[in-house]
C-alpha cells in the first residue's frame, strides 16, 4: 500500500490541501522522500510538477518555482522543517 497523504496540491494555487503551506510543504516533501527512494525518480516527478505549476502560476518567479519544486531534491532531509 502506498502512502496516503492529505498534503496534496490544490490547483491552480499550488497550496497544500492539508496545511495551507505552499506545495510541496515540508510534510509532503518528507512523504515523497520516503515514497521515492531513488532520487532520479523523485527528481523527474518534481520536474513534471514544476512544469504544471509554471502553467498554473504564470506570474510566479521561474527561479522561485524551480527552488520550491525541484531545488530540495537531493538535499539533506533535515531542511524539510514544518
Amino acid at each position: 500500500m502506498g502512502i496516503v497523504s492529505f498534503h496534496e496540491a490544490l490547483r491552480p494555487s499550488w497550496q497544500c490541501a492539508g496545511c495551507g503551506a505552499p506545495w510541496p510543504c515540508p510534510t509532503r516533501r518528507r512523504q515523497l522522500r520516503a515514497q521515492y527512494t531513488r532520487e532520479p525518480e523523485l527528481a523527474a516527478l518534481m520536474e513534471w510538477y514544476l512544469a504544471q505549476a509554471q502553467q498554473d502560476l504564470p506570474g510566479a518567479s521561474p527561479p522561485g518555482l524551480a527552488a520550491r519544486f525541484a531545488g530540495w531534491v537531493g538535499t539533506d532531509a533535515t531542511h524539510d522543517v514544518a
